[in-house]
């Protein structure tokens, strides 16, 4: 971006700014020792100017919605369309569900996004005795499709995005989605949203799996064949750096690590015979907003540019949707605090700037309580309208990648862009992302990066405002928290054991039969069979059994 005389003339007058002006200033007033890294540990210079961003041609930053699409996949992001305002609920029942997102849109949200409990995460149906006591807790439950029908009673499903975070049940949860369209008449390639359907995640971070790691990698590449053949607008996979974060994962082992399992599932679904133009348009990402404020801006940035260039050096791309980046955000979840809640607000819309500057697609604001338990209305009303302040009375829509050139970002960009492929050739050396899973790679490095944060914050060389500084005593007011009322469970059991007993359950058993033979041919698509099992009122623990007798379970190897 600048010749060779304007870098020298900087170096230059850096050298004599840092030998006189600086030099008598520190001598007055030294430094403080906490700004020489980024919170990924990436070291800072004290000021940058053009010498730092030297080899940085402005085709390497270009502009919005063309390759390397650093600066945003569409070419007019926010003046266009603003953000998809996404606030995720998920409690009690179907019914209860409901009543919650009528109430978010009623308040302006345009995407739905929707929790789901444990039991239905695992593949447990609600009266199963392993269910007892999380039905409904931290998410909706979800049995059967009447649950499906009860969550999206009066929503338009033509009209509005929804977004199902689920992962080992995953298909299970499209193919209810898909039957309950049908039934509607709707349009399949009028629907719009996703199921995450990250695996790989869950074996590095969340946990929360069912199958081995292989035939769970099958289950996602039959949903994404599934739905580049019929569903032309939804997204059939999230692939997560959310909960890699959250899990301990600094922001740049977060776009690594995220970037490895989307390379893994292209490899999948190529195998599978898909050209590759075919389905990674509607591949979608889904990040964190921490607290680095402008690291954040910069990591956006630089994963949008890593993987442009992998879908198009690697895979051989040809489209331009194929090799843009598109993700959802999220607040991060692991900076609120319960001491001084209302904090909580502002380390917030901070996280959510940082998320808009970065240009993502949609967004999801925490609720200041999230800490205590699933946000109240209040909450999600407050952090909703967090969002909505940041669109309509800031004024940072009004130009796209705004800190474009900023001689601070592009080098913090390039760090972390530099910093990223260095761990995908690592795990490249070491076989892929699977087999990296399957050694411990990921989730040792994550442990040892949430040690060293672990550390900094109790030690206070990471402040933590309320925590490790400007502490108050206990006895502030107490917030009114969500509840999840206990008869909730009852309900729910009542009611799938009620589907069982009013379907045709012969019907049901040649169809959970015609599934596991299914599943014993690695070529089949098992989408259509379990849209059939879900329409005669298959539950699904029913269906995730039944494969666990093909697919078997999964149990971890520790790392230490």
């Amino acid at each position: 971006m600048f010749s060779k005389d304007v870098v020298e003339k900087a170096k230059s007058m850096r050298a004599e700014w840092e030998a006189g002006e600086l030099h008598r200033f520190l001598q007055r007033q030294p430094e403080s020792g906490s700004h020489d890294h980024s919170g990924s540990g990436l070291p800072l210079k004290r000021v940058y100017t053009p010498e730092h961003v030297a080899d940085t041609s402005f085709a390497d930053i270009g502009f919005p919605g063309v390759y390397p699409f650093l600066r945003g996949p569409y070419p007019t992001m926010y003046r266009g369309r603003e953000w998809t305002m996404r606030q995720i609920a998920g409690y009690g029942t179907g019914a209860d569900t409901n009543d919650r997102l009528r109430y978010l849109i009623a308040q302006g949200q345009t995407g739905i996004s929707i929790d789901f409990d444990m039991p239905t995460l695992m593949g447990y149906d609600s009266d199963d005795p392993r269910s007892l006591g999380e039905v409904g807790r931290e998410g909706v439950a979800v049995d059967t499709i009447e649950d499906l029908e009860a969550l999206f009673e009066g929503i338009d499903l033509e009209a509005i995005s929804v977004s199902m975070t689920i992962n080992p049940t995953a298909w299970i949860l499209l193919a209810m989605y898909v039957a309950l369209a049908e039934s509607r008449g709707d349009d399949l390639n009028k629907l719009s949203g996703t199921v995450q359907a990250d695996i790989l995640k869950e074996y590095i971070a969340q946990k929360e799996w069912i199958y081995p790691i292989r035939p769970s990698m099958r289950l996602v590449r039959d949903i994404i064949v599934y739905c580049a053949q019929n569903l032309k607008r939804y997204n059939p996979i999230n692939i997560s750096g959310y909960h890699i974060s959250e899990a301990g994962a600094n922001s740049v082992q977060e776009v690594a690590f995220t970037i490895a399992n989307g390379i893994a599932y292209v490899d999948e679904v190529c195998r599978a015979g898909l050209p590759i133009d075919s389905f990674a348009p509607r591949l979608a990402f889904y990040f964190v907003a921490q607290a680095d404020f402008f690291e954040e801006i910069a990591k956006f940035r630089a994963a949008r540019r890593i993987w442009a260039k992998i879908m198009r050096d690697r895979f051989g791309a040809q489209k331009p949707e194929s090799m843009r980046l598109r993700f959802h955000c999220q607040t991060a979840a692991m900076t609120l605090t319960k001491a001084q809640p209302l904090n909580n607000i502002v380390r917030t819309a901070l996280q959510a700037l940082s998320a808009v500057l970065g240009g993502a697609q949609s967004l999801h604001t925490n609720g200041l309580d999230e800490a205590y338990a699933i946000p109240s209305e209040e909450a999600m009303k407050v952090a909703l309208r967090t969002q909505q302040i940041i669109a309509s009375e800031t004024g940072v829509t009004s130009v796209i990648d705004p800190l474009g050139g900023s001689y601070y970002v592009e080098a913090l960009t390039n760090q972390i862009e530099a910093a990223v492929f260095e761990i995908l050739a690592k795990v490249e050396a070491m076989g892929g992302t699977v087999k990296a899973i399957e050694d411990g790679y990921f989730q040792l490095e994550i442990a040892n990066s949430a040690y060293e944060f672990a550390r900094r914050k109790t030690t206070g060389e990471r402040t933590v405002i309320g925590v490790n500084r400007f502490v108050e005593e206990a006895g502030s007011a107490p917030l009114q928290i969500h509840q999840v009322h206990a008869e909730v469970e009852q309900r729910q059991v009542e009611r799938v054991r009620r589907v069982r007993a009013q379907r045709d359950n012969a019907r049901v058993a040649a169809l959970l039969d015609r599934l596991e033979r299914e599943a014993q041919d690695a070529s089949t698509n098992l989408m259509p069979v379990t849209i059939e099992l879900v329409k005669a009122r298959a539950s699904m623990g029913e269906i995730v059994q039944r494969l666990r007798k093909v697919f078997g379970s999964y149990v971890e190897h520790p790392v230490f």
